[in-house]
């Protein structure tokens, strides 16, 4: 007798649990918590994604830009130069700038969307090309 009584109790709690889900719901009483539980998750890993996003992205065109401007600099230093050897380097200074800057172009035609047209004040919008 003891234990049916025990199943009913038991049966009962079940039963009024389950009813008390649905009807929450099929009320919507829990979409509310739920969903701004999970905004708010999602908001936070879509941060944390951004930010490490627009850290790599800047942190390539700013490499790219320390080795286009280095090579430009050595082409500039040296395309007049009256040894061969000299305007040698220069050439290939040139080479590399550009091949550089064709690059760069293109790695900022595939990331623009990162900076939602807050593109910062050192990362430039468009490589030249050495002539």
């Amino acid at each position: 007798m003891k234990t049916l009584k025990t199943a009913g109790i038991i049966l009962g709690v079940i039963l009024f649990v389950v009813g008390f889900g649905a009807v929450g719901i099929a009320g919507g009483w829990f979409d509310t918590w739920l969903s701004n539980k999970t905004k708010y998750v999602d908001r936070k890993i879509d941060d944390a994604t951004n930010y490490e996003t627009i850290k790599k992205v800047e942190d390539t065109c700013r490499s790219m830009i320390s080795s286009y401007e280095s090579d430009r600099l050595t082409y500039e230093q040296y395309r007049d130069s009256d040894s061969e050897e000299k305007q040698s380097w220069a050439e290939q200074a040139k080479m590399r700038a550009n091949k550089t800057a064709s690059s760069y172009n293109n790695y900022i035609l595939k990331n623009s969307f990162v900076w939602k047209d807050n593109v910062p004040a050192d990362i430039y919008q468009k490589m030249d090309y050495v002539d």
